[in-house]
């Protein structure tokens, strides 16, 4: 007998689900992501009514998967708008590359795109940042990672959206939340949410891919002819995501649904150190910039201080 998708019981498979035991065809796995992305932004609350949702972009697979789910939110809903936001770190040949892919598919979307760099924003380019740091101590993610962050919501805030979506996907969020507890940044995990606001009136962050699989997002993009850079990132050697990433993918293939179960813990742990009695997540201004931080100066401000090009002699 031939063998046909469990959901629709029509079409032949092409995607076994191993953590449900479920053979999905074309349709109804592309379906069932689709669902998967609107019960996320339900359930936490992500978008209402009035809403400019700035997409942050960068050419990868997740966020131009995410671009594409919510403009089909965005035109099935009404009173939503959205833009995508894209930042160029400054990284020779690798960025090019993803800033053409992006401006050619919000083309195709028709989605207003802005692109901002470190450079102008923060007068450094990420191949000049690399040459300034006073050691490898300072990685590349921990420069990155920090830039960008402040980069996306400037961008967010240059087109006057009040909600920023980022592509963080569910893998993603158990691989951040390792790498805090390994650096003993345990803080840090309490700010691990899918949809947050800091106070009434300020931007709102959300990741309406946060409960999905990152291989899950790689065959969405494949089957449906999205296009998206596959190079990784040349200073990608330094983090220890990557050994964490293949520690759980191996967990998964042995134990499916592992990772899952480990996204729900995460996200219970990060809630418990966010509401525990005497946390010092209080925000403040810093003294620098003025922008909102948890310490007296931001972390941008700081490695700004660090990455000065050290003064001539004489």
């Amino acid at each position: 007998m031939k063998e046909t998708c469990n959901k629709c019981s029509r079409n032949p498979p092409v995607y076994f689900r191993d953590y449900s035991g479920e053979r999905l065809c074309k349709k109804c796995f592309l379906s069932s992501l689709d669902r998967k992305v609107q019960r996320t932004i339900n359930k936490f609350s992500m978008i209402k009514y009035g809403d400019h949702v700035a997409v942050a972009t960068s050419g990868g697979k997740d966020s131009l998967v995410l671009l594409s789910i919510l403009k089909s939110i965005v035109d099935a809903a009404k009173g939503i708008t959205m833009s995508a936001i894209t930042i160029d770190e400054g990284i020779s040949g690798y960025r090019d590359e993803s800033l053409r892919i992006v401006s050619e598919f919000c083309s195709k979307l028709e989605i207003p795109l802005t692109i901002l760099s470190y450079n102008e924003l923060f007068g450094t380019r990420m191949d000049e940042a690399m040459k300034l740091r006073p050691s490898a101590k300072l990685t590349s993610c921990s420069i990155c990672g920090t830039f960008r962050r402040r980069a996306i919501d400037m961008a967010a805030e240059k087109v006057r959206a009040n909600v920023v979506a980022t592509a963080h996907n569910l893998d993603d969020e158990i691989q951040t939340f390792m790498i805090n507890l390994l650096s003993g940044d345990v803080n840090r995990i309490g700010w691990n949410q899918a949809s947050s606001t800091y106070k009434e009136g300020y931007m709102k962050k959300i990741k309406p891919l946060s409960e999905i699989y990152e291989r899950e997002i790689v065959f969405y993009a494949l089957q449906k002819g999205i296009p998206f850079q596959g190079e990784e990132c040349p200073y990608t050697n330094e983090s220890i995501r990557e050994e964490i990433r293949q520690f759980l993918n191996d967990l998964e293939k042995a134990h499916p649904g592992i990772k899952y179960n480990t996204y729900k813990s995460t996200m219970d742990i990060s809630t418990l150190v966010r509401n525990r009695r005497g946390s010092d997540m209080v925000r403040g201004a810093c003294q620098k910039c003025g922008r909102d931080c948890t310490e007296q100066i931001c972390s941008v401000c700081k490695i700004q201080e660090i990455l000065k090009p050290a003064d001539p002699p004489g």
